[in-house]
């Protein structure tokens, strides 16, 4: 079933999402002090490619440069980022086949607002993979 709701959301939303993530994280990258928002704008990407299947967990071994990247991030696009999933997991809801769509806007809400010190694994497997 995840399969075939990850195919659907690819080809209604899920690629353009991709792309945006993509070029944004291919921007952020330019600039050295960027790179670390730029290779979190890469995983949100590949996990809004993707969504179903997958969710997101907290990094244990992620510190203090985490946070303080965290907070630069929600001021200056984490904010946009949440808003825009909330209205198109809203749209998607009005309908009941859009409600799984919806819920996976739902779920990309908090990675794109704390990036950094997230993980992306598989459902099956809800718990970091780092040491």
């Amino acid at each position: 079933m995840k399969t075939i709701l990850n195919v659907i959301w690819l080809v209604l939303s899920g690629f353009w999402l991709f792309l945006a993530y993509m070029v944004a994280g291919l921007v952020l990258c330019i600039t050295i002090i960027g790179i670390p928002f730029g290779i979190a704008a890469f995983r949100i990407g590949v996990y809004a490619l993707w969504p179903f299947g997958y969710t997101t967990v907290e990094r244990r071994d992620a510190g203090a440069p985490s946070c303080i990247g965290n907070v630069l991030w929600l001021v200056l696009a984490g904010w946009w980022l949440a808003i825009g999933h909330i209205v198109t997991g809203l749209a998607l809801c009005l309908t009941i086949i859009g409600i799984p769509f919806g819920i996976a806007n739902f779920k990309l809400i908090p990675v794109s607002l704390f990036p950094l010190g997230r993980e992306i694994v598989p459902t099956d497997k809800p718990f970091a993979t780092t040491w």
